[in-house]
């Protein structure tokens, strides 16, 4: 999917505008530490700010192409998988993005899962110190 290579080669460049066009309107974020969804691209452009601030040695190592119901409403969307490694405050992470497209190839849909535990908590700490300094949280 076109759109999900552009994704990648931003995130990798930590080009922050290039990610702007590829998001939907609506764009809904899940968070592996946080129940409720960031909603929205002015926010989840303000979140992948932080993300990119907050991961340290952050590459991709894989992809799986295919379809998944979304969480919103449950409807078959193309999605694809990335596989990714990274460190956060010096704790090695392991996880991936699941990313679903909109019939124009947008992201409408992203979910993010981490491990191990420990990661996760040094991520959570992270982002939310990140989101409090730039006053979305």
């Amino acid at each position: 999917m076109e759109s999900a290579e552009r994704f990648r080669a931003a995130v990798e460049k930590r080009d922050l505008s290039a990610l702007e066009d590829l998001f939907t309107e609506d764009v809904r974020f899940y968070s592996p530490v946080k129940f409720t969804p960031f909603e929205g691209r002015p926010m989840v452009l303000g979140l992948f700010g932080v993300l990119l601030r907050v991961f340290e040695d952050f590459h991709y190592v894989g992809r799986f192409e295919g379809a998944a119901e979304t969480s919103a409403d449950g409807a078959q969307a193309p999605a694809e998988v990335l596989l990714f490694r990274a460190a956060v405050g010096g704790r090695e992470i392991h996880g991936i993005d699941l990313l679903h497209f909109d019939e124009s190839g947008r992201i409408k849909e992203f979910t993010v899962m981490v491990r191990p535990q420990s990661a996760v908590q040094a991520l959570g700490q992270a982002v939310l110190a990140g989101l409090t300094a730039d006053g979305l949280a």
